[in-house]
């Protein structure tokens, strides 16, 4: 392709994870659009078949202008048939399980699959279209898919940088532990066993590619956030001002991404704060179960084996994990948006089932 290549910053790591929150951060700054978790447009955009299937915006993906032109843009079409294809391809080329021969390809060891060559194909015309609408400096893709983000950085018509993000896996356990509308609940063990898969496949990316690869930690973007998000905008290459205030808070507008957590539905001012439910909410059984499968990299990602109870006076300063509070109110495109995922036709995802 003419042209300079396509900035990208691709987010990784375990879900529930504040890729959301993040991307919609940067999604304030001139030139950047957060797309939210491409790697679903297929199954919850062309397909309509899963949960929270809206854009951003508040319109159904097809409906909306912007995703309507980048769908029409596509090299293999958006029909329905090109959409059952593609998410054969994922699941055949695009597991975790594949990390490693994404990134020998990436390298230029082994070929590239053709198949792994249609996906990208498309993901980078999307990447273009977005460029060409209000993401000349950067899109920001959210799809937190290992593999994916290691065969992307073998793409020489895209400038491709990754943010690892990992977060205290007992408070993605909670997360996981009810049942939502857009996500199925499972065990604390379980969720910790994709935690530490996700994050290791994620490590090897950064291995591969160091200076194209930054890890940043949940609980210090929920503490910290004006100086973590300062650090992403260094690595991104972006001389911004951070659009968060030294309160943590944030003025959000509308934004145009595919899945990712409800919130991405919020407008307006929202303060990022700390917050430890799990360490009360989970029992002891509960924090045992999400602890044991991620014993390898809890220390080296600063989480203790056997974490604290938070003080009487308030949470604990040690490892909180983050929330929103809502100080704005909602968009007008907030309940249509939550009232269409509800309706959508649930089909069970296969992410992460489909994974390993």
């Amino acid at each position: 392709m003419s042209g300079p290549p396509v900035r990208v910053l691709y987010i990784t790591g375990w879900m529930r994870s504040g890729s959301t929150l993040l991307g919609n951060v940067l999604n304030e700054l001139p030139g950047v659009r957060h797309i939210g978790e491409l790697h679903f447009l297929w199954k919850n955009g062309v397909l309509g078949a899963g949960t929270n299937s809206s854009c951003g915006c508040g319109q159904p993906l097809t409906a909306c202008p912007l995703w309507a032109e980048a769908l029409d843009a596509l090299p293999a079409g958006n029909t329905r048939a090109t959409a059952h294809r593609m998410l054969a391809l994922q699941r055949a080329l695009m597991r975790t399980r594949h990390t490693r021969d994404r990134l020998a390809g990436a390298r230029g060891v082994r070929p590239v699959d053709a198949g792994v060559a249609e996906l990208l194909d498309q993901s980078a015309a999307v990447y273009r279209r977005m460029a060409a609408h209000g993401a000349d400096r950067m899109v920001v893709d959210g799809s937190k898919c290992p593999a994916e983000a290691a065969a992307l950085l073998g793409r020489g018509d895209l400038d491709v940088k990754v943010l690892h993000i990992v977060r205290d896996p007992r408070a993605t356990a909670l997360s996981y532990r009810s049942a939502k509308e857009y996500i199925d609940p499972m065990s604390p063990a379980r969720s910790s066993g994709y935690w530490t898969a996700f994050n290791l496949a994620s490590e090897l990316v950064g291995r591969e590619a160091p200076e194209r690869y930054l890890r940043i930690r949940h609980e210090d973007l929920s503490s910290r956030p004006r100086e973590t998000v300062a650090q992403v905008l260094r690595f991104a290459g972006l001389d911004d001002e951070v659009p968060v205030d030294a309160f943590g808070r944030v003025t959000l507008g509308v934004n145009h991404t595919v899945t990712g957590n409800p919130d991405r539905l919020r407008r307006g001012v929202t303060r990022i704060r700390p917050d430890e439910r799990w360490r009360t909410a989970l029992s002891a059984a509960d924090i045992a179960a999400a602890t044991v499968p991620a014993l390898p990299l809890l220390g080296r990602y600063g989480y203790p084996a056997v974490p604290g109870r938070p003080s009487a006076g308030g949470p604990s300063a040690g490892t909180p994990s983050p929330a929103t509070d809502r100080a704005g109110a909602p968009g007008p495109a907030d309940a249509p948006s939550h009232t269409a995922a509800r309706r959508a036709t649930v089909v069970r995802p296969l992410w992460p089932g489909e994974l390993w």
